[in-house]
């Protein structure tokens, strides 16, 4: 595993963003494992953040593109910190564009925030998790609408490796199918679980054998087969 998985993964829990117990989901499923993105709230947890998106975009997917597109609302703060970061390690300046959620009639009018879109522009869409494909749904037309441009792939920051509507994929391999472009995760729930089993991170073991447990009887029911 890359160094800046594993770190990735103990910054989760050190910024209170990754969590163990159970949880009750908005599908209604019942988790041993929950993450809040709108957690990283400090100046220097975004700025962490931003660099480990950076670098997991890197890795996945290069440096051709133009833009980072998140959707709104929590998709905003990740394509400006992951801007900021990818020109600090890499040099090269991205835009950044998000949708509002309602058009805006007046003064910057319309229903982009930052950049506009351009024909011909390669667009990265970033998002925290995705467990449906919803967000996907909504807002990739809203970006088809505005120019003709190419998506160059998605990034997560979590693969949860949970089957998606379709009943056999993981949400990050039906929206691949779906719309035709590649998505990738910071990291998946099995590197989490690899890197957290039976370790301490700040002074506590947060994956004992219990929580392993309620993990793989979880994936058992809801697990990608």
């Amino acid at each position: 595993m890359e160094q800046y998985k594993q770190e990735f993964i103990e910054f989760m829990v050190e910024s209170d963003v990754l969590k163990f117990g159970e949880f009750t989901l908005k599908s209604g499923r019942k988790s041993p494992f929950f993450m809040n993105a709108g957690a990283y709230v400090t100046g220097g947890q975004l700025m962490r953040l931003g660099e480990f998106y950076a670098k997991a975009i890197h890795a996945a997917y290069g440096e051709d593109f133009d833009v980072f597109f998140g959707p709104a609302y929590k998709g905003i703060p990740l394509a400006v910190v992951a801007a900021e970061a990818f020109y600090r390690l890499y040099g090269k300046e991205i835009r950044y564009c998000s949708n509002r959620k309602e058009v805006k009639d007046h003064g910057d009018t319309g229903i982009l925030l930052g950049s506009k879109l351009k024909d011909g522009d390669r667009v990265v869409i970033i998002e925290d998790v995705t467990t449906s494909g919803k967000s996907i749904e909504e807002t990739f037309p809203i970006i088809m609408a505005q120019a003709d441009v190419t998506i160059v792939g998605l990034m997560v920051s979590l693969n949860r490796m949970e089957v998606g509507k379709g009943g056999e994929k993981c949400a990050l391999d039906e929206i691949s199918g779906l719309y035709g472009f590649p998505t990738a995760a910071i990291v998946s729930m099995a590197e989490v679980v690899r890197c957290l089993y039976n370790k301490e991170v700040s002074g506590r073991v947060v994956i004992d054998d219990e929580i392993k447990a309620a993990i793989d009887a979880y994936y058992e029911q809801y697990g990608v087969k």
